[in-house]
């Protein structure tokens, strides 16, 4: 290879590595399998060895993890967060081993843990409390995200007992069971929103969330595993381990103490198979040199100690026949394509369906044609996906498989929006898929919770005609006669179908918003947009920019509602709630006024603030006096201004010489 052309393909690997890391680490949404990335990551270092004059010292080989996200605080790590070398045969493993031996003599033990496949975290405590958690972030700095993981409850806030030192870090991993994620997930589903690939995706996402509320309904757990300390309290990792297990820190169980490297093949063989009986994902297995002395003789290279390294499984895969790619259409319209495999054997359980995720999948990065022999994986993806074809054993003249234009389920031509990897059918008064999808969402536990009526119910009544809308379903009693012809429904289960459905008008306001279906509308949304706007009405004449002045609602959940409120057909349907009687209205709490220091003036609130929700502040100004006003205009007194607040809203405000406060400012008001 000439020098030219090494350059280049430096170039090119650096350019897609540093792709991938932002891809994992920041947005959460990894496009390539570890074991894919290590190898390109090995290409690279041996061309930088072979040509060093081409390498750029902001390599990916020389860097720990990602780019740091903008949304929080960034802090510098007291003791650097350093990856692990990593390994997927045990030759390499002995060739450790071997290294070490040649250091320190044979006179070491090995400590074997699992290697959990989440979030990295490093927490500080002083005085037994809880200081700060910190993210790995490019491993010299992360970002700080203390309330959030004072969520989580396995992790303690303050120590209760045991001989702690007054200031340590504790490492650890934030993870999230399986069951949990499948149950998030389906909701994400439900909610219209795009499904998380694994838990850890998840965890990493809700890590991320500004909302801490938010961050505090999604279950998530966390394993300690290595403590820092400025003067050294225990003479081996084994014994910390033990010792912060007592101090009320959850340390993972499996650990094991091994004598030599062939108790760490048999603990790595173990796993193996095993590690599918766990509740959470793994991806492998760490090994450290137990005594702290020996590994400080052993030392550190730029990136990684050399006494510990990683062992990772490869991802389980199998080869099998696609027999066809169906398409499935939700509540929401979106059309996802599904792969019908000839049924296979694969880390425990049959499988016959792999995602497919989207038609770039189909036609760009699998380039799939009928009847083709693909691998299916399912590593730490809950739902088997196609890596790969077997090229070699494709059909020739096999027909490439292209995504449909019309929705499966109605014909009517699909639609791709912008920015946006799903298509979608626009026709959701008018797609059966759809409009059973919406109302059987509309009954649901967490929307109108309607005793009485199940989803096979309301399939069955949909079948039969007696349904087409959701408003049909408040007419239902007009029709109990005809019900009875059925022979499906006795008259016990018609009344308390009738009974449910009369009780269900009951419902406040934002379950009946979030029971519409709204795209992107989640039930946290939904709350939100009832507590802003107080009725319907309000909420289907807003603006954009009124939209995006209420907590936590982006341009594209604004964009959504925008579009679902100029459906004329929908305004109907409304209408039609309305006069069978639902709320429509928020429940106004009863206010306390606490002083008139805020009289006659008028605010809005826009971003983040770090000791206020923006629901407090709404309500401190309200219980001095002040109004809340939905959008910017000149008869404004004042804007509270919190961070990542929309460029926008502050152009318009300096625009018309809007007073422009902070959180601080406002309370200085007010003392």
């Amino acid at each position: 290879m000439s020098p030219e052309e090494a350059k280049k393909k430096i170039d090119a690997i650096s350019s897609e590595l540093k792709q991938h890391n932002y891809n994992y680490y920041v947005l959460a949404m990894p496009t390539i399998s570890d074991f894919d990335f290590d190898k390109k990551l090995e290409e690279l270092a041996a061309l930088e060895k072979q040509f060093p004059e081409y390498a750029d010292p902001d390599s990916p080989t020389q860097r720990v993890g990602g780019d740091i996200t903008k949304e929080f605080k960034t802090v510098r790590h007291k003791w650097p967060m350093l990856s692990l070398g990593n390994t997927y045969n045990e030759q390499e493993l002995i060739d450790f081993d071997q290294r070490i031996r040649k250091a320190i003599g044979d006179n070491f033990e090995y400590v074997c843990e699992l290697k959990f496949d989440g979030l990295s975290m490093s927490l500080t405590y002083e005085g037994g409390k809880l200081e700060r958690a910190v993210t790995r972030g490019d491993g010299i700095q992360g970002d700080e995200v203390t309330t959030n993981v004072r969520t989580i409850n396995s992790i303690p806030k303050r120590l209760q007992h045991g001989d702690y030192p007054e200031h340590f870090e504790i490492r650890g991993e934030v993870f999230m069971h399986l069951k949990a994620f499948e149950r998030l997930n389906d909701e994400r589903i439900e909610n219209g929103e795009i499904p998380y690939a694994n838990p850890r995706n998840f965890a990493s996402g809700t890590i991320k969330l500004q909302d801490s509320g938010e961050v505090a309904k999604r279950p998530l757990d966390a394993f300690m595993y290595f403590l820092y300390t400025d003067k050294q309290v225990f003479k081996t990792h084994w014994e910390s381990l033990q010792a912060v297990r007592s101090w009320g820190f959850h340390v993972n169980d499996e650990s094991e103490l091994c004598k030599d490297i062939n108790d760490v093949l048999k603990f790595i063989a173990k796993w193996e198979e095993a590690r599918f009986k766990l509740s959470y994902d793994i991806d492998g297995i760490v090994i450290k040199v137990n005594n702290y002395s020996q590994q400080q003789e052993l030392g550190f290279t730029a990136k990684s100690p050399r006494w510990a390294i990683a062992y990772k499984y490869k991802a389980e895969q199998v080869e099998t026949e696609l027999l066809e790619v169906s398409y499935q259409v939700g509540r929401t319209g979106a059309v996802t394509p599904v792969a019908n495999l000839k049924p296979v054997l694969l880390a425990g359980t049959t499988v016959k369906r792999a995602t497919l995720h989207n038609a770039d999948e189909i036609e760009q990065r699998l380039k799939l044609h009928e009847h083709d022999w693909v691998y299916v994986e399912k590593g730490g993806e809950i739902i088997p996906k196609i890596i790969s074809v077997n090229m070699a054993k494709r059909v020739p003249g096999s027909v490439p498989i292209r995504y449909i234009t019309h929705c499966p389920a109605c014909g009517t031509l699909l639609e791709r929006k912008e920015g946006e990897a799903a298509y979608y059918c626009p026709n959701d008064e008018g797609c059966p898929p759809q409009i059973i999808g919406k109302m059987q969402h509309f009954i649901g536990r967490k929307a109108m919770n309607i005793d009485g009526l199940g989803d096979e119910t309301i399939d069955t009544l949909f079948q039969k005609g007696f349904i087409r809308h959701i408003s049909d379903i408040y007419d239902l009693h007009l029709r109990s006669a005809e019900l009875k012809q059925l022979g499906r429904f006795g008259e016990k289960s018609i009344n308390n179908m009738i009974d449910g459905i009369e009780r269900s008008k009951q419902m406040p306001f934002e379950k009946v918003l979030f029971g519409l279906g709204i795209r992107y509308v989640g039930e946290t949304v939904a709350k939100k947009l009832a507590a802003h706007f107080k009725n319907i009405d309000n909420l289907a004449g807003a603006t954009l920019e009124q939209l995006t002045t209420a907590e936590e609602i982006g341009e594209r959940i604004a964009m959504s509602i925008r579009e679902y409120f100029e459906n004329e057909q929908h305004v109907q349907e409304i209408e039609k709630l309305k006069s069978a009687g639902l709320n429509f209205v928020a429940e106004e709490k009863e206010l306390t006024l606490q002083s008139e220091k805020l009289s006659g003036q008028s605010f809005v609130i826009s971003g983040v603030f770090e000791n206020f929700s923006r629901d407090e502040l709404k309500d401190l100004i309200e219980q001095n006096g002040g109004k809340i006003l939905s959008g910017i205009s000149a008869k404004l007194n004042y804007l509270v201004a919190g961070d990542n607040m929309g460029p926008a809203k502050l152009e318009k405000a300096q625009k018309l010489n809007v007073p422009i406060i902070s959180d601080e400012d406002l309370l200085k008001m007010l003392s």
